[in-house]
């Protein structure tokens, strides 16, 4: 998926981890009941995130329950509700159109891992996009819109952004209440903004070996295979902007029990991954790390 979205957990305390990690687990386990093991490979920190924000105003249950991450003790999972139930069906059709864009932009033999990926989620795809009918047909027109902007090799990072942004915004849809979903929809939409400029930022080297479309060489454009000081300040800057909206917009949210976790996203961990990506210093999580920062551990 994307990678960089995560709580900063040395802001938490024992307590608040564990509702994090109950989250984290309770993801896991609605993919697996819904959609099949494979698709609990696809378990990240960002349709957490969703799940989370979807849970707003219903207390969390937590019960402990067996996996193969914790065969002999178990873990405390938060129920499966029906915010579970949309982000494991939405993180399954995200996945999926990732998969298939990856299948288009690379050739037979380099393409053949995402080929084995996609054979082996096409069944969790099929149950998941009659859950997500709606969504589905947002992600491919979005997708498409992205493709054409990349054909084009548009310089303008608002432009080559929004296709991506207005496809997040599409996860408001699964909120009931008409006001929260007014609120997710600018939340998102500036969290895909930012994450689309983030991961430009984090393949600027690779795509300049490749030669891949990335719009910041576009916009600013240098030869190298690093970014000015002055483009990574202004990139900065537009990053902070979008971290800026996103707050906006939560501070209009009752976060209740939650608070902590959000706060610890929207107020600090997304400025400091941001940082981290430009300095080129962030390395994104593996399973094994992501399994150990939802235990507490600081990566």
């Amino acid at each position: 998926m994307f990678g960089y979205i995560r709580p900063a957990s040395q802001r938490l305390n024992d307590a608040e981890r564990a509702r994090f990690r109950a989250a984290y687990c309770g993801l896991c386990r609605t993919l697996g009941r819904r959609y099949g093991f494979a698709a609990r490979f696809l378990l990240n920190f960002d349709f957490t995130l969703l799940a989370i924000l979807l849970s707003l105003g219903t207390p969390p249950r937590v019960v402990c329950r067996r996996c193969v991450a914790h065969p002999c003790k178990g873990c405390g999972a938060m129920e499966e509700t029906a915010a579970l139930d949309a982000a494991a069906s939405h993180s399954v059709v995200l996945a999926w159109w990732q998969l298939r864009d990856h299948i288009a932009d690379h050739g037979f033999l380099a393409g053949l891992p995402y080929r084995l990926a996609a054979l082996l989620l096409r069944r969790a795809y099929r149950r998941a996009r009659a859950d997500a009918a709606d969504f589905d047909a947002a992600v491919r027109a979005h997708l498409a819109e992205l493709a054409a902007r990349e054909a084009e090799q548009c310089a303008s990072l608002d432009r080559a952004a929004e296709p991506f942004a207005a496809l997040l915004a599409k996860l408001a849809d699964a909120e009931p209440d008409a006001v929260k979903r007014r609120v997710f929809a600018q939340l998102f939409y500036h969290l895909g903004r930012w994450i689309y400029l983030v991961d430009a930022a984090d393949d600027y080297q690779r795509d300049a070996e490749t030669g891949n479309y990335n719009p910041l060489r576009c916009r600013y454009g240098t030869d190298g295979d690093t970014l000015s000081e002055e483009a990574r300040r202004a990139l900065g800057e537009t990053l902070d902007a979008s971290i800026r909206r996103m707050a906006s917009a939560y501070a209009l949210l009752d976060a209740e029990e939650w608070t902590s976790v959000l706060d610890s996203i929207f107020y600090e961990s997304l400025y400091g991954i941001g940082g981290a990506v430009l300095r080129g210093v962030y390395r994104k999580p593996s399973r094994l790390r992501r399994a150990r920062t939802a235990e507490g551990e600081t990566v």
